[in-house]
């Protein structure tokens, strides 16, 4: 009797571990809580040459702006898969790029070790023959290009033992980058002033007064090199970590319609190299810490610069290159699509991934160019999840996390469903909150379902399933069909441990998407 009820016990403790958790996820359709721009993912280019190293690693290769092959086949159908992917160029060196324009510098100096340097790297520079280069690429893949520029120019330290740089900006070698930019044709979307460079900086600081006067200089040079108001590129920054005090003092000096758009960066993370990176990844209530920040960022908007918007200008979860072993993997989505998702609730109109191809948080292998995982997830979101965003919540477990959208290209909503449980399956269905009884949402259509796994069911693996097939380059290198399964709409869906699910529901009538 005793060795029946203990199987009996073990069966019922996997059969619990197997068992699905219902949940209904509340969907409100009548008006969107937040927008994003209709071009919300973006991506960056970095300055890192190969010798960029942390940890006893050098990850980035020849992935760096200065190095890297823009006549890669794959690379280029990667970034044409999104029809316009928006690229922001920049990073830590851009504040110690040249431009080889114009008289102002006759030599064009590369990057190289120095470690009384700005990041330990001396000055570089760009030639225009190579950024001839990179626009052929941009032109011919359809990217948005937001260019950042140097900040430092014209600047010194006030001390040897402060990292506080004083004195105005000099704009002239950017001047006549941005003329022949513009002689060109070059379409540029935007321009972004320096790198880090607010509150308490990273390797080097200016005051917010100050970054405010100069970034009233670059607006007036944007409209002088580009009259034309349909085409005028927008002004971004200040492209660092918030401190409060100082981006509302920014906002200030700056003044109306000067700042376009309100650019802060992203590491929640920590560090690279912690070994608990995993662990934060698939901890709900770590992950929701960076809330206060977006909503911070908005009320900073709100008070002191209505006209602005906020967008992420490089996000790589962890800093100094990412996670070796985590931040290509499968895992990592847990993180990106969870903050693709909180940030548009937050209204922030784009969010770039620090970085399109390098370093370990690379969309793209660095070597390869093959995606990983995250490069499939933000293609995914690019082309189902519209620009509006619908308030959407649930009561079951933290692990679930749900975002809603208008669709992108057809009726009704798409969601995105993140499960960091290993061991829950949740059955998920809709509730239109619009309607008055709170029925749940019925359609005579099939359910389009994306589900996203690892391969092997391992989360470190950088082998991504589509509905249960993995997800590889044709023989001609193009981005594979990413075909939906389609599903009876009257069955909930099925959120498998360690998935991510993408699903569209095209009955679903909300008047905000109408």
């Amino acid at each position: 009797m005793e060795s029946r009820a203990v199987i009996c016990s073990i069966l019922l403790s996997v059969v619990c571990f197997c068992c699905a958790e219902e949940v209904k996820v509340a969907v409100k359709g009548a008006a969107p809580i937040a927008s994003t721009d209709e071009n919300f993912i973006c991506a960056t280019l970095d300055w890192w040459p190969q010798t960029k190293c942390n940890y006893n690693q050098c990850p980035w290769g020849n992935a760096g702006i200065p190095n890297l092959d823009f006549g890669n086949k794959i690379l280029e159908n990667a970034v044409k898969a999104f029809g316009s992917l928006r690229i922001r160029i920049g990073g830590s060196l851009q504040d110690q790029v040249l431009y080889k324009v114009g008289n102002s510098f006759p030599k064009c100096p590369h990057f190289k070790t120095r470690d009384n340097a700005l990041f330990g790297f001396s000055k570089g520079c760009l030639e225009m023959e190579r950024w001839d280069v990179m626009n052929k690429f941009f032109n011919e893949t359809g990217a948005k290009i937001t260019f950042g520029l140097n900040a430092l120019m014209g600047r010194k330290k006030l001390n040897s033992n402060d990292s506080l740089m004083v004195g105005k900006w000099d704009p002239q070698n950017a001047h006549d980058f941005m003329k022949y930019t513009a002689s060109k044709g070059y379409k540029i979307d935007s321009y972004e002033l320096g790198n880090e460079l607010c509150g308490s900086g990273v390797a080097a600081r200016i005051e917010a007064e100050q970054y405010g006067r100069d970034m009233i200089v670059l607006k007036k040079l944007v409209q002088e090199l580009y009259p034309n108001p349909n085409t005028q590129p927008k002004i971004l920054g200040p492209a660092g970590f918030y401190d409060k005090q100082w981006f509302d003092t920014f906002l200030r000096v700056s003044g109306p319609n000067v700042v376009d758009g309100l650019t802060h960066h992203i590491y929640n993370l920590g560090a690279g190299v912690d070994p608990t990176l995993i662990n934060k990844i698939q901890d709900p209530y770590f992950l929701d810490q960076i809330a206060e920040v977006y909503k911070d960022i908005s009320s900073s908007i709100k008070m002191n610069g209505p006209w602005s918007r906020a967008w992420v200008g490089e996000a790589g979860g962890a800093y100094n290159s990412g996670g070796k072993d985590v931040s290509h993997a499968f895992v990592d989505g847990f993180w990106y699509l969870d903050q693709l998702g909180m940030t548009s609730a937050f209204n922030h109109k784009v969010f770039c991934r620090q970085a399109l191809v390098g370093g370990n948080y690379g969309l793209l292998n660095t070597t390869t160019f093959i995606p990983n995982p995250d490069y499939y997830g933000a293609l995914l979101w690019h082309r189902l999840m519209g620009k509006n965003v619908l308030f959407a919540s649930h009561k079951g477990s933290p692990y679930l996390r749900v975002y809603s959208h208008c669709s992108k290209k057809s009726a009704g909503i798409s969601l995105l469903m993140i499960n960091m449980s290993n061991s829950t399956t949740f059955e998920v269905s809709v509730v239109d909150e619009t309607n008055l009884y709170n029925q749940e949402y019925t359609d005579l259509n099939h359910r389009e379902e994306y589900h996203l796994t690892p391969k092997d069911g391992n989360i470190l693996s950088d082998v991504l399933l589509l509905n249960g097939t993995p997800l590889k380059l044709t023989e001609s290198y193009d981005i594979p069909t990413m075909n939906p399964q389609l599903v009876d709409s009257v069955s909930p869906i099925k959120v498998g441990p360690d998935s991510i699910v993408f699903a569209t529901l095209k009955g679903f009538k909300a008047p905000a998407c109408a």
